[in-house]
């Protein structure tokens, strides 16, 4: 049986989802799971797109273990160079370089011909090989590249040192039985294939991804480039969850599998939506609300006798299961930290008394504190955005007879500050309070509630993604009271945009 590389690109193509921009310590975070899930490389970031992406993958070099760790870069010498200088710090690194091959690029966005390409392909390859030894190339928009051009210059680029080629569908353009010739074709005629792994990076434009990826790996791929819940540029790359499991249910007819530990798909799937602000629709597979409900009577009769009639996947392997361990506002201080270490939080100290504290107020809300509350606790917890705005306090007034209004206290710039405002509801009353106290231009263009867990007693969840200056930002917010929760996750966007804004 063929094992299949994971290479996943949550934190670079990932974050080209319009909103889905991260900053350092949630980039962190996520790496730490990818690490958990079994990802076999991890694309970090495009060192020389910004100060910020370059910080990202120097600091998950030096501090995620397991996956190799790899930085995106232009055939250019100065990309490679700025790419080695991020991950040279990881026991295991690589630099992924690239430079479109398709006819159309060539003339109308590069203007150059197909013999210079080669030359610039080959010769930043060998730049990248002189720093280290895992090399991957990508011929930009290859589905649309002359096959025997395409063959030559992945010739060429393992000649010159290339251990990986990426052969990627740049627009969502082919089809699976059309791609997966592709992928024969160069197994076929590239000489010295054999001394390269073939990967294969396809986006969504036409609902294909997944399918296009899989066909490639019945024609000879070794690497599929993927995101969580499939996020990435434009419609999205293909979803991670979807061609692991795919592998996994049919390795009858794929004769292939992963290194992924399925039973964190679903933690890994439930962080990326929670920092990027993306929410997972419910019919998606694998991941989604949907995905293991049964409403048709048929349905619900045959998995009462027997699971499999209707299941084709347990929800255990994926990481969905009741929670056995109850934590409520009698438990200590010990037995919080060993629960969060168990569902992969090794906190420090001072991070443990913060999310301990804030247990503490919760577990005086609720009855029973479950996983899904800790890991709202502790995302929260570990954000890294520099606080400009803080919530002191806040008070609220609504009825049938009475206008809306909220009493808003901030601390901004180490002062505290006060605004009363009416509105629509006591959330549009909130929001205008903040935002008349910050004087903030920006526009709310999504606002999302959800509960994390069951129970009138249940902490809300709060989404609110923000836009201004072509910047978009998503904030998170969680509190048994759902406006607390609206107005912690406005500051939570605030705060990061007025980051964003600093840092450009």
């Amino acid at each position: 049986m063929r094992n299949i590389r994971i290479f996943d690109t949550t934190l670079r193509d990932g974050e080209q989802s319009p909103g889905a921009a991260m900053n350092i310590g949630e980039k962190l975070q996520i790496a730490k799971q990818l690490a958990r899930l079994g990802v076999d490389i991890i694309e970090a970031g495009f060192a020389i797109t910004s100060p910020g992406d370059f910080e990202a993958i120097k600091t998950i070099a030096g501090e995620v273990e397991g996956p190799v760790i790899c930085s995106l870069a232009r055939a250019k010498e100065d990309d490679i160079k700025r790419a080695w200088e991020a991950v040279k710090d990881s026991p295991k690194k690589r630099i992924h370089t690239f430079h479109s091959t398709s006819e159309i690029h060539l003339k109308y966005q590069y203007r150059i011909d197909q013999a210079e390409a080669l030359r610039r392909s080959v010769e930043m390859v060998k730049l990248a090989k002189s720093f280290l030894e895992d090399v991957e190339f990508s011929p930009m928009d290859a589905t649309r590249t002359d096959i025997a051009y395409l063959c030559e210059v992945t010739e060429a680029v393992i000649e010159a040192g290339a251990t990986t080629v990426n052969i990627p569908d740049t627009v969502g353009y082919t089809i699976p039985s059309e791609f997966g010739e592709l992928i024969k074709t160069l197994c076929d005629r590239v000489k010295n294939i054999d001394k390269a792994v073939i990967a294969v990076h396809c986006h969504n434009d036409l609902g294909l991804a997944t399918a296009n990826s899989l066909s490639a790996v019945l024609n000879g791929a070794g690497q599929i480039e993927c995101t969580i819940n499939g996020i990435g540029e434009r419609a999205g790359n293909c979803s991670m969850e979807e061609a692991v499991m795919a592998l996994r249910t049919r390795r009858d007819i794929f004769n292939a599998d992963t290194n992924i530990n399925t039973v964190e798909i679903m933690r890994s799937s439930k962080l990326v939506s929670k920092i990027t602000g993306m929410s997972v629709q419910p019919n998606k597979s694998i991941v989604g609300a949907n995905a293991f409900s049964h409403e048709s009577g048929i349905h619900q009769d045959g998995l009462l006798k027997e699971k499999s009639t209707y299941e084709i996947i347990t929800p255990e392997t994926i990481g969905l299961h009741k929670t056995k361990f109850v934590l409520g506002k009698l438990s200590g201080r010990h037995a919080f930290k060993t629960r969060l270490s168990e569902i992969g939080h090794d906190l420090a100290d001072e991070e443990i008394n913060k999310a301990f504290e804030r247990f503490k107020k919760l577990a005086d809300q609720k009855r029973e504190i479950f996983d899904e509350d800790l890991e709202a606790l502790v995302s929260e917890n570990q954000t890294t955005v520099p606080e400009k705005y803080s919530l002191v306090d806040m008070h609220i007034s609504s009825g049938f007879n009475e206008k809306p209004t909220a009493v808003i206290k901030l601390k901004m710039d180490g002062k505290i500050v006060e605004k009363h405002e009416h509105g629509d509801g006591p959330i549009d009353a909130v929001f205008k309070a903040i935002t008349s106290l910050t004087e903030t231009s920006s526009k709310l263009i999504k606002y999302e509630v959800k509960s994390i867990t069951g129970g009138t007693d249940a902490l809300g969840e709060v989404v609110c993604s923000l836009e201004e200056d072509d910047k978009s930002v998503s904030g998170h917010g969680a509190d048994t009271d759902i406006i607390t929760a609206s107005a912690r996750a406005y500051i939570n966007a605030l705060n990061k945009l007025a980051a964003r804004i600093k840092n450009n």
